[in-house]
């Protein structure tokens, strides 16, 4: 099967949601550019975001990071995962409706819990209580994500590839956004 992706699927949810591996998999399957603006932000700032968050706070790390997303979504055409907050500023929400579609990757406390509680790369849960954290940052976050053009609820039980494809299927009832090409 071969498919035709007429604009950048970007994919916004929680941290853990699986953004950059379901992502980097459903570009796989449709053969097109894999982005990331996380990676991109480290690569141009040549630090790591934990360092960027000590040393400049987020506030700049935001700005950096909606520069880096209008730049990927004016150059390429692709699947771009981003940073967990990206989509609460009001300005790349409207730059990726422009440019793109915003595909929310949705998934419950527990399963965000268990992918994120052993990594040391999440600034925003270095906290005394990382999980009562997560839970608070996900009931902020979720009504924002909400505003997102498409959703794809994420479940334990599947499999990247699966929920790859669960990516797919939902691209596909917006026939602006991808087709299947015979």
């Amino acid at each position: 099967m071969t498919y035709l992706l007429k604009k950048t699927a970007v994919l916004v949810g929680m941290m853990g949601s699986g953004k950059t591996a379901v992502g980097s998999a459903v570009a796989r399957m449709l053969n097109v550019a894999f982005l990331d603006s996380d990676v991109e932000l480290v690569r141009a700032a040549n630090m790591t975001i934990p360092e960027i968050f000590e040393r400049d706070g987020e506030p700049f790390f935001r700005d950096k990071e909606a520069q880096v997303i209008a730049r990927l979504l004016e150059t390429q055409t692709g699947i771009l995962s981003t940073g967990g907050g990206a989509f609460m500023t009001p300005g790349n929400r409207e730059t990726i409706s422009q440019l793109g579609v915003s595909v929310w990757l949705r998934a419950d406390l527990e399963l965000l819990w268990n992918r994120v509680r052993h990594k040391t790369t999440r600034p925003l849960l270095r906290t005394d209580n990382p999980r009562k954290t997560l839970s608070e940052i996900k009931s902020e976050r979720e009504p924002i994500y909400a505003l997102a053009d498409l959703a794809v609820d994420a479940d334990p039980s599947y499999s990247i590839e699966e929920m790859a494809q669960k990516v797919i299927e939902v691209l596909l009832t917006r026939p602006d956004v991808l087709e299947r090409k015979t």
